[in-house]
C-alpha cells in the first residue's frame, strides 16, 4: 500500500469524442508522394509533403515568384559561411535571371567574396595561425579592401560599390567570373556592407581607416534603408547565415523607412540557416509584421544543400 496521501486520480468519468469528429491537422491528403526515376526536380518538390519546413518552402518559393513577376525587390542578405560553402556561382545566376535585386552583406561574406577573386581560395585555418597571431594577417586582403573603402569615402561611395570597383582591376580574370561583389558590380546591382568595428580581419591591418570603414558602411546603412522601401506589397527579404548582424540592420532599416513616412507592408522574410537563432526569427521573420500584414518563413537547413535546392526550383518555374 502506498504511503502517500495523495492517491492516483481516476479516470473512469473522463470524457471523451469521435475521432472524426476532433478531426486532424495532418491528413493524409498532407502525405508525401512517390517520386519516379526522371521525373525532374519540379515533380520531385510537388512529391514533398504539405506539412512544416516543405509546407513554408513552397511559401518562400510562391512569395519568390510573386515578386519577381510584381517587379519587387528580392534581397539577399548573406553571412560569411553562404560564400565559403562554394555558392557564390548559383547567386550570381539568379541575380542574372532576376531572382536577386540586391545582396545585403556582413563583412566575413565580403572578405571571403574578394579572396575568391584576387586568389581563388579563402578561409583560414585559424586553429593553426592564431596561436602565433598570424590569423587575419593578409597582407593582400587587408591592404587592398582598406584602399577601395578609403577611396569610395574620397568619392562618396558606399563600402559595396567600392569594393566592387577595386575588382575591376585587382581581380584574377579567372576567378572574377567566381565573386558575387565583382559580379554585382559589373551589372550595377547594390550591394551593401555592413560591419562592426573588429569584427573584420581588415580591421586589423596597418592601412585600416576607421573613419573610411565607418562612413562606408553607414552610406550602405542608408543605401539599404532605400532598398527596402520597395519590399513595399510582395517583395523578399532573406536573412541566409548570419546571425547577428544582418538581422539588427535590417529591423533597424524597416524602423527608419516606416519613420520616415514610406509604406511597408505585406511584404515576405525568411530566415534559412543550418542552425535557427533568436534575432534572426525575431527581427526578421516575426517583428517586421507586426500590425502590418505579410508572412516571415523559418527554414532549417545547411546552405550548400538549401540553396541550390531553392534556385532550382526557381529557375523551373521560369
Amino acid at each position: 500500500m502506498s504511503r502517500y496521501s495523495e492517491q492516483p486520480l481516476s479516470f473512469e468519468k473522463l470524457n471523451t469524442v469521435p475521432i472524426d469528429a476532433r478531426g486532424g491537422m495532418v491528413q493524409v491528403k498532407h502525405f508525401a508522394g512517390l517520386y519516379k526515376k526522371g521525373d525532374g526536380i519540379t515533380a520531385l518538390l510537388d512529391t514533398l509533403p504539405d506539412i512544416l519546413a516543405a509546407k513554408s518552402l513552397r511559401g518562400v518559393i510562391t512569395a519568390l515568384r510573386e515578386a519577381r513577376t510584381k517587379k519587387r525587390a528580392i534581397l539577399w542578405g548573406m553571412g560569411g559561411h553562404v560564400i565559403k560553402c562554394g555558392l557564390a556561382d548559383v547567386l550570381i545566376d539568379l541575380m542574372h535571371r532576376g531572382w536577386i535585386t540586391g545582396y545585403v552583406m556582413n563583412g566575413a561574406a565580403t572578405i571571403h567574396d574578394f579572396e575568391i577573386a584576387i586568389a581563388g581560395h579563402t578561409s583560414e585555418d585559424v586553429e593553426s595561425v592564431l596561436p602565433d597571431g598570424r590569423f587575419g594577417a593578409s597582407e593582400e586582403t587587408g591592404r587592398h579592401m582598406n584602399e577601395a573603402i578609403t577611396e569610395g569615402m574620397r568619392d562618396a561611395i558606399g563600402m559595396g560599390e567600392a569594393l566592387g570597383r577595386k575588382l575591376e582591376t585587382l581581380a584574377r580574370p579567372e576567378f572574377a567570373p567566381h565573386s558575387i561583389v565583382s559580379a554585382a558590380y559589373k551589372a550595377s546591382v547594390p550591394i551593401t556592407v555592413h560591419v562592426a568595428v573588429g569584427t573584420d580581419t581588415p580591421h586589423t591591418h596597418p592601412a585600416a581607416d576607421a573613419a573610411a570603414i565607418g562612413e562606408g558602411t553607414h552610406r550602405d546603412f542608408r543605401l539599404l534603408c532605400s532598398l527596402v522601401r520597395s519590399l513595399n506589397d510582395g517583395g523578399v527579404y532573406l536573412n541566409v547565415g548570419s546571425a547577428v548582424v544582418l538581422p539588427e540592420v535590417f529591423l533597424k532599416a524597416v524602423s527608419v523607412v516606416r519613420n520616415l513616412g514610406y509604406p511597408l507592408a505585406n511584404f515576405t522574410t525568411v530566415n534559412l540557416d543550418f542552425l535557427q537563432h533568436y534575432r534572426p526569427n525575431a527581427n526578421v521573420v516575426k517583428r517586421p509584421h507586426a500590425q502590418s500584414g505579410g508572412q516571415g518563413f523559418s527554414i532549417t537547413g545547411h546552405h550548400e544543400l538549401m540553396v541550390p535546392l531553392l534556385a532550382a526550383a526557381l529557375i523551373e518555374s521560369e
